[in-house]
């Protein structure tokens, strides 16, 4: 037994080796093969009549009118153009060149490459550490803590701008959610929470509230239902506050349940203006569920207590909550930049501290921002209105666009309030990027940032978002080549169209030029005997 399992262990390790030998031999391989084929060109010359068909092709070329070469020249213009359309047209969507995609993908192994799957690459952390690179499948989507009313908000959107704020991917996550926080815990499904386990899956949302209806047809005290219609039908958030309150009646033992209600009624009475019965219903939530700190509900409670201008309680919270422990959020670092922000902002001079220095407070407040950008660097062009702003989706990436969407929807208020506070953003931002040169493969105070965020954000925002991209890719290569290529061709059209006679002669001394090392290399082998004592063999 021990022996068949060190046979299996030294079987891979023959295998790599074998193709990594086989990787340094495939240039040297394809050299002597071409090699082979210009010997043996040279060496049936003569049975294939190679001279004679040169010196046809020869008096076809010069039999060519300009005409031909205008139409070649335009042709070969007009499709690089087409390609270089596809080119930037994929890369605009998908974030990477088409041909450069295939060639990784199907003619890289060919070729002898790395494998993807065993070439994770390890990154240094703050202390120096290694850590494995993310990977897609680790860029977590997060319900957003502060999404907002289907039909009291996103539908109304919908009905004065005729787009859809949210995708399907993003309604499909928050389907999956629902159908799992609300009946995962049942052994027994009743008639009601069949109708609604199925109404969680309609795509249609007219269907979803006949759903609804029908369940409570089954069961008057139906509180998913009452959920359901709040979250959609009820156009205003008086009607969908009524609608909770009527479900948090019916909702029973349910920890999940009520957590939800309870939590959706603190959130209308943000909207509504009771911002105090809001930030009670919060705290009191949060201490009769302290194990659900994963619904990130203290995100909820520090937006109510920034509206309240309670930054004593705001900082109250962040102690808890910014520990190095516990994972960070655009919310938590952000809000802890501008509460040392608004201590020195409101007399913040980028003169002054240029001539000066940053005083105490100073530096400790562009050091919460340096932190907060390198979190999440997307949020700084929404909050300084350098992008416009949409409504923020039902889920985000943390790190990533749909992350800075949600954050500076509801706290760009916040910073507006707080006197110099943007102004100190403004000025000081762009130095993050200045500590960390190579965000993909080091972090500063965080991880390196995963790469898999433009994907996710692309799933998550609306297509008419043009979504944040971080680091900013350099176009790719073919996209040059194209682009080159089409106007290289497009001008030698022009000027053969309108020089013909000038552009043949220099298509004629080009040509000579260009074939005149073949023609030397020719002559050469021509004055060796051995080549003559091969023909004859």
């Amino acid at each position: 037994m021990a022996d068949g399992g060190d046979s299996n262990s030294q079987s891979p390790g023959f295998a790599q080796k074998l193709k990594s030998w086989l990787s340094w031999s495939w240039t040297y391989i394809c050299v002597i093969w071409f090699a082979m084929v210009l010997t043996m060109i040279y060496v049936l010359r003569s049975p294939l009549k190679l001279q004679e068909s040169l010196a046809a092709a020869s008096v076809f070329l010069n039999t060519l009118t300009p005409k031909f070469y205008v139409a070649l020249t335009g042709t070969s213009s007009l499709i690089s153009g087409l390609i270089l359309i596809f080119e930037w047209w994929y890369f605009r969507k998908y974030g990477t060149s088409f041909i450069e995609q295939v060639s990784v993908s199907h003619l890289r192994p060919l070729l002898g490459g790395v494998d993807n799957s065993s070439a994770v690459g390890l990154f240094s952390s703050v202390n120096g550490d290694t850590e494995p690179r993310p990977s897609v499948s680790e860029c977590k989507v997060w319900r957003n803590p502060l999404n907002l009313f289907r039909g009291a908000e996103y539908s109304r959107y919908t009905w004065v701008t005729g787009k859809e704020p949210l995708t399907y991917y993003d309604m499909n996550l928050s389907a999956q959610d629902h159908q799992t926080f609300f009946t995962g815990d049942t052994q027994q499904l009743r008639p009601e929470d069949a109708v609604m386990q199925k109404a969680w899956r309609e795509r249609n949302p007219q269907a979803r509230i006949k759903a609804a209806y029908q369940a409570i047809e089954l069961n008057n005290e139906c509180a998913t239902a009452y959920v359901l219609l709040a979250e959609e039908e009820a156009t205003t958030i008086t009607e969908a506050e009524q609608l909770f309150k009527q479900a948090l009646k019916s909702a029973g033992k349910d920890t999940n349940l009520l957590v939800y209600i309870k939590r959706r009624l603190a959130m209308c009475a943000r909207k509504l203006g009771r911002i105090k019965e809001a930030v009670k219903m919060m705290r009191d939530l949060m201490k009769e569920f302290p194990l659900l700190g994963m619904l990130n509900i203290h995100e909820n409670l520090l937006e109510a207590l920034l509206e309240l201008q309670a930054y004593a309680d705001v900082q109250a919270v962040l102690a808890k909550y910014d520990d190095i422990s516990l994972p960070k959020s655009a919310t938590i670092c952000y809000t802890s930049a501008l509460l040392k922000a608004r201590a020195v902002s409101d007399k913040f001079s980028p003169e002054a501290a240029s001539r000066r220095g940053l005083s105490t407070a100073e530096m400790n407040a562009v050091e919460a921002i340096h932190r907060a950008v390198e979190f999440n660097p997307h949020v700084p062009k929404y909050l300084l209105e350098m992008k416009s702003l949409i409504l923020p989706p039902e889920h985000i990436l943390k790190r990533g666009d749909s992350e800075a969407v949600a954050y500076a929807f509801f706290h760009l208020q916040h910073w507006k309030r707080a006197e110099g506070a943007l102004n100190l953003l403004h000025c000081t931002w762009e130095g993050t990027f200045r500590m960390i040169p190579y965000p993909l493969e080091k972090g500063h105070l965080f991880y390196p940032y995963p790469g898999c965020t433009e994907t996710a954000d692309r799933e998550l925002l609306p297509s008419f978002h043009e979504v944040s991209v971080y680091p900013k890719k350099d176009l790719p290569f073919f996209i040059i080549f194209t682009a080159g290529l089409c106007s290289f061709t497009a001008t030698l059209a022009m000027l053969t169209h309108q020089f013909p006679e000038l552009m043949g002669v220099f298509a004629k001394a080009f040509l000579s030029t260009l074939f005149a090392p073949l023609g030397f290399f020719v002559d050469k082998m021509e004055s060796f005997q051995l080549w003559h004592q091969l023909n004859r063999i």
